[in-house]
């Protein structure tokens, strides 16, 4: 027979007043909004996006002509390469008061509602629009939304929109040498409305499919977040920010740039240093970049032009482990029109300067990166690919290994970023299995302590055998 004390029935009510305490709190905390997590993207991707690349085109460049109809003859073969959205670079007409060079910059824009008489008329842009969806791509434009060309015509109709000098007159985007343009005011809201509604209008009567946007950063993220809602209530699309910025990716944006990777990969291939940069931005991409987000991935785009730009200069004999890198790290890669072909440059800014189509080294390279990523899940982009998860090795300031999974698809790539032979042991032990090898073909079989030899530069890409 047990004897309850009066001291033991306190302690056994104290107990239950505990028990239900924490009980309720717990409820009340997993009801409670604020302690619930929420996606920091907002916006909805278009589905097409989810496993996409994409293809940066300068119709200046691209053929003799320069011309729309010219510029047709290659879409089969970028097709047949794996690329998803066309990025075309300003398609509008080019300023001609203090132009740069013979033929001036496509970034300044003389008419947001116009064609550049030089690539063809509205007539041949909407046919170009309408082959390239046929072919089962999409196409996006890009878009100056700081600043515009000196004899635009707003410059006279409303030179309140342009900020001004302390003298009362136009000005260059400040501390920038962009002579050849003049910064708008965004503090303005009928010139939002005049942006918006251009935006609207080339998705509407022309049926684009979005944007990518230059320096997208100097102009007020409420400003995109509103030009987004406008034009997805007419189709969704596809918005690429020129910035680096995660409040973009909340409302306005899909894409933004990573100029932090393309510094991070060249400070080892043109400047020597260690890998730790690189494997620090993928740190960061896995544990502060949004989820959901996208980055566009490249070793070479148009923005990158200066004296020393070439991929020859800036990557060396690491460039084919940059493109891989590019293909396979979490984000979406992008081809600089005429990479494909051995282009080691950045095109001219300001003249003629056609790219040489005679040869395609890297077009097996990027096809078979491309045919991997369009069918394997785990190369996907944002949420629906997989999150990078570091495979150890002994060989950490040489050799960058990791893995990616999603819904039972797996990748691992292994790459010998630096200039020696390499034998590295990995720690496979969560990675087990089957796999061939993308380029070669070969069977490998993980055992959880595998040993392999690359040589300088040199990189396999295992993909897991169901």
């Amino acid at each position: 027979m047990k004897i309850f004390t009066l001291k033991t029935a306190s302690l056994l009510l104290l107990l239950t007043v505990f028990s239900c305490s924490k009980s309720d709190k717990k409820k009340e905390s997993e009801g409670d909004s604020r302690y619930t997590p929420k996606n920091f993207v907002e916006l909805k991707h278009p589905d097409w996006s989810k496993n996409a690349t994409i293809y940066e085109v300068n119709v200046r460049q691209f053929t003799p002509e320069g011309t729309f109809k010219a510029f047709e003859a290659h879409l089969p073969r970028i097709k047949a390469m794996g690329i998803d959205i066309i990025w075309l670079m300003p398609i509008h007409p080019i300023g001609v008061e203090k132009r740069k060079g013979t033929l001036g910059s496509e970034y300044s824009v003389k008419d947001y509602f116009g064609v550049n008489p030089e690539f063809g008329n509205k007539d041949d842009f909407k046919h170009l629009v309408d082959k390239i969806h046929e072919m089962g791509m999409h196409v996006i434009i890009d878009w100056v939304a700081n600043h515009s060309a000196w004899d635009n015509p707003l410059a006279k109709e409303h030179p309140d929109w342009y900020s001004k000098t302390p003298e009362g007159h136009f000005q260059p985007t400040p501390w920038y040498d962009w002579d050849d343009v003049i910064d708008f005011d965004y503090d303005k809201p009928e010139l939002r409305k005049y942006m918006t509604s251009a935006l609207v209008y080339w998705v509407k009567d022309f049926n684009i499919d979005g944007y990518r946007c230059d320096t997208a950063g100097f102009i007020p993220t409420d400003f995109w977040d509103n030009a987004r809602a406008e034009m997805d209530a007419v189709k969704p699309v596809f918005m690429l920010a020129e910035w680096e910025a995660r409040d973009l990716h909340k409302l306005a944006f899909d894409m933004t740039y990573s100029w932090t990777l393309f510094d991070k990969m060249t400070a080892v291939t043109r400047d020597k240093k260690s890998i730790d940069g690189l494997v620090e931005y993928m740190a960061h991409d896995v544990s502060t970049f949004p989820r959901d987000g996208y980055r566009m991935l490249f070793t070479d785009n148009h923005d990158m032009n200066s004296w020393n730009n070439n991929m020859d200069f800036n990557f060396g004999a690491g460039l084919e482990a940059s493109m891989v890198l590019c293909g396979t790290i979490n984000g979406m890669p992008l081809v600089y029109g005429g990479q494909e072909a051995g282009l080691a440059r950045s095109l001219k800014f300001f003249d003629k300067d056609q790219i040489d189509w005679s040869k395609f080294p890297y077009t097996p390279l990027f096809t078979k990166l491309f045919e991997l990523k369009h069918k394997n899940h785990a190369l996907w982009n944002g949420s629906e690919g997989g999150v990078m998860i570091r495979i150890y090795n002994d060989k950490m300031k040489q050799v960058i290994s990791f893995s990616r999974e999603k819904d039972g698809d797996e990748v691992i790539p292994i790459v010998n970023y630096s200039d020696k032979e390499v034998t590295v042991k990995l720690d496979t032990k969560y990675q087990k299995g089957n796999y061939k090898e993308l380029f070669s073909d070969a069977d490998y079989t993980l055992k959880g302590d595998d040993v392999v030899t690359l040589a300088p530069w040199k990189y396999l890409v295992l993909v897991k055998q169901k």
